[in-house]
């Protein structure tokens, strides 16, 4: 892959994960249970954690789920899963933090959104948040949302276009007027005594074109790590396909330090995919390496069989569920590449550019599979039993490519040397 420049920025700590300048791009999700309902909480909280959410916010609206806040983070570190939690805010925020010390010692990170922060009280409202999070020693992200502007700023923003000789359109305004709105509430934070590097920003917006200006806005006007995400992305191919639109252009000229994708998920659906989405937009950028990645062809008139199609899945579920234990035993299998090609005009090709191959036979084409390992040919497969052979090659692979490292033995001391 060619060399990623990223933007400059301080590095921002969010309970131990590193935010910003060279650290590897952050992928974060959100819960969509009632966070008063610890346990439905945890359950989510963990799931998005082990499909790789590294940071995870939780809604924080009412005194209920300000006083489950703790008992969750209480669960998950005893369940092994220390996610640092994000406590977002709106509103009430002031009180919430106030009143419940332990939500606000318990949070890694407050979210601010500086437009429903207190109307005519703004400024004292949000400089109540910087106080608590100064306390607690805690960073914040201010984060501005189209939907939520503060009116007060957009209509003197507008009130001031008017005058102009040659005044901008309404959206220019109003993208100017986040900019504003997120730099502002950052200045105060700052002068209330917030540190520079425990400051993060966004700017929210679910129009594609209109994420990827107001954040090139926002970028070149300061170096605070920037959190990324398409608010309001949609529904399944929609959401999917905006998010990564306007992501991969920002993350390729450098901007982004986190990221979020917003999925509406289906009735009963998982909130997970959103994570998966996220990890394969930075792995198909070649910014992060999450899971193995799986090369298959989308078939035509030589694949009438489905075969391919059901391995290339089977393949892809097995690396899935193998990851969890991988991911702490083998270390680098996340940037193996396997392919699953279904006839002979591009699958012995391709299979020589994965890590390990193999092209199934093509219809008419003769039943043989040859499976290429890091460019050679290994064996051919016949049978019936091809996927659990191939299966049991790429694990031995793993095995063999992946191994653990050996641990390096404890220094004895002296106590313990023979006399």
């Amino acid at each position: 892959m060619p060399p990623h420049r990223r933007r400059l920025t301080p590095t921002a700590l969010i309970g131990g994960v590193p935010v910003g300048a060279g650290h590897p791009i952050v992928v974060q999700s959100m819960t969509n249970t009632d966070t008063a309902d610890v346990v439905s909480t945890v359950r989510q909280v963990a799931a998005l954690a082990r499909a790789g959410s590294e940071l995870v916010r939780v809604t924080v609206n009412n005194e209920a789920a300000a006083a489950a806040v703790p008992a969750i983070v209480e669960e998950l570190d005893r369940a092994g899963t220390p996610v640092p939690i994000i406590g977002d805010f709106h509103y009430n925020g002031h009180q919430l933090l106030t009143r419940f010390p332990a939500c606000a010692r318990a949070l890694a990170k407050y979210r601010i959104n500086p437009g429903n922060v207190g109307g005519k009280r703004h400024d004292e409202h949000f400089r109540a948040i910087i106080d608590v999070a100064l306390v607690n020693e805690k960073p914040v992200r201010i984060g501005v949302n189209w939907g939520s502007l503060d009116q007060n700023l957009l209509t003197e923003m507008m009130d001031q276009n008017a005058r102009r000789a040659a005044p901008l359109d309404a959206r220019a305004v109003t993208m100017a007027a986040m900019v504003e709105s997120a730099l502002q509430s950052a200045a105060l934070a700052e002068s209330a005594g917030m540190r520079h590097d425990r400051i993060i920003l966004s700017a929210k917006v679910s129009g594609v074109q209109d994420l990827i200006d107001v954040y090139r806005m926002l970028a070149s006007r300061c170096d605070y790590p920037l959190h990324l995400g398409l608010t309001e992305a949609g529904l399944g191919a929609k959401g999917i396909i905006a998010s990564t639109a306007a992501l991969s252009i920002l993350l390729q000229e450098g901007i982004g330090d986190t990221i979020r994708v917003s999925l509406t998920p289906a009735p009963g659906g998982d909130r997970t995919e959103e994570v998966q989405v996220a990890q394969q937009v930075l792995q198909s950028l070649g910014l992060r390496s999450f899971s193995p990645q799986v090369t298959s062809c989308p078939g035509c008139g030589r694949t009438t069989s489905t075969f391919f199609q059901e391995m290339a899945q089977q393949i892809q579920d097995y690396l899935r569920e193998k990851m969890p234990v991988w991911r702490a035993e083998r270390p680098g299998v996340e940037e193996m590449k396997v392919a699953v090609m279904g006839c002979v005009v591009n699958g012995p090709g391709e299979s020589k550019h994965a890590n390990i191959g193999i092209s199934l036979p093509g219809t008419f084409e003769e039943p043989k599979a040859p499976v290429f390992v890091d460019g050679r040919l290994v064996v051919t497969l016949r049978g019936e039993a091809i996927v659990p052979e191939f299966l049991a090659i790429l694990e031995q692979y793993v095995a063999d490519r992946y191994a653990k490292p050996a641990a390096v033995p404890a220094p004895v001391g002296e106590a313990a040397l023979p006399r």
